[in-house]
């Protein structure tokens, strides 16, 4: 299976054309696994499936990326610097580009490294038409705003629904039968295939408000924070250099980890809409 190729799959009906991509992050491969294993013998009913592997030299080389997250790769080229420009994960993003282009709804496969991770999906409220049906409890908001870049901001930036779907630790094996029920998941929702739909009930309204970019070359965090862990107001995060970063309000806190360079990500913190 050439994974640099677009792989596109038609019912003999027409219908709505939708894409699905794996392995934007190459070391992610619970979702890259679900497509190697059902493209052989999957059978489309109605409008188009353009299915991709994200990163594919990055998925070769078992790494998250080779020269740039190609999942920020997709925000405005004023955005975007001479040496992201330069990488690889730019010029893929082109390629991948055209074939968003054609369709109007999105899922990418995700998962984590840190062990106990939650589950959960990432979009903005006009996709949780679509996301409804996915096989999670817990639904993040407000990334288009505060981390602009990815496949699913692109999506939603030129009027489609973009969805990205975190099937929770790599290591357990349940990752990638959530990514496999994900993806059939979509693929009814969005009317391709025949089958119950079944809602998938949302414990867990999350709005991310506040996205950490690190200001020296050493952040180091408080303590370890589990993704989606309870934060008061005031409690330190972490130390910047030698600056306190603190949490403004109760929150809920994400993606955090030590950083050894300035002007990267450090943490995300969420306001509960509903639920937790």
């Amino acid at each position: 299976m050439n994974k640099e190729e677009i792989i596109k799959i038609s019912g003999e009906e027409k219908g709505p054309v939708s894409i699905i991509l794996a392995g934007t992050h190459g070391d992610e491969v619970c979702g890259v696994e679900i497509l190697e294993k059902i493209l052989p013998s999957l059978k489309i009913e109605k409008g188009e499936v353009l299915f991709g592997f994200g990163n594919p030299l990055a998925i070769e080389k078992k790494e998250r990326f080779v020269e740039a997250n190609l999942n920020r790769m997709f925000k405005d080229e004023s955005l975007l610097s001479e040496e992201e420009k330069s990488s690889y994960e730019y010029r893929r993003a082109q390629f991948l580009k055209k074939y968003l282009d054609r369709a109007d709804a999105l899922l990418d496969v995700h998962a984590s490294f840190v062990a106990e991770s939650e589950a959960f999906i990432i979009c903005e409220p006009h996709s949780l038409k679509i996301a409804d049906y996915l096989p999670f409890n817990t639904v993040l908001s407000g990334l288009d705003e505060l981390q602009p870049g990815g496949t699913d901001y692109y999506m939603n930036k030129i009027g489609g629904s973009g969805i990205c779907v975190e099937c929770g630790f790599l290591g357990d094996p349940l990752s990638v039968q959530r990514a496999e029920k994900s993806v059939f998941s979509f693929l009814a929702a969005r009317g391709h295939i025949s089958g119950v739909l079944e809602p998938c009930a949302k414990s867990k309204i999350l709005k991310a408000y506040k996205l950490y970019f690190t200001k020296t070359d050493k952040f180091r965090l408080a303590k370890p924070f589990k993704d989606f862990e309870k934060i008061a107001a005031g409690q330190v995060v972490g130390i910047d250099g030698k600056e306190e970063i603190k949490a403004q309000k109760d929150s809920i806190i994400l993606f955090a980890r030590d950083r050894d360079q300035s002007n990267d990500e450090a943490f995300l913190l969420a306001e509960i809409l509903t639920g937790g």
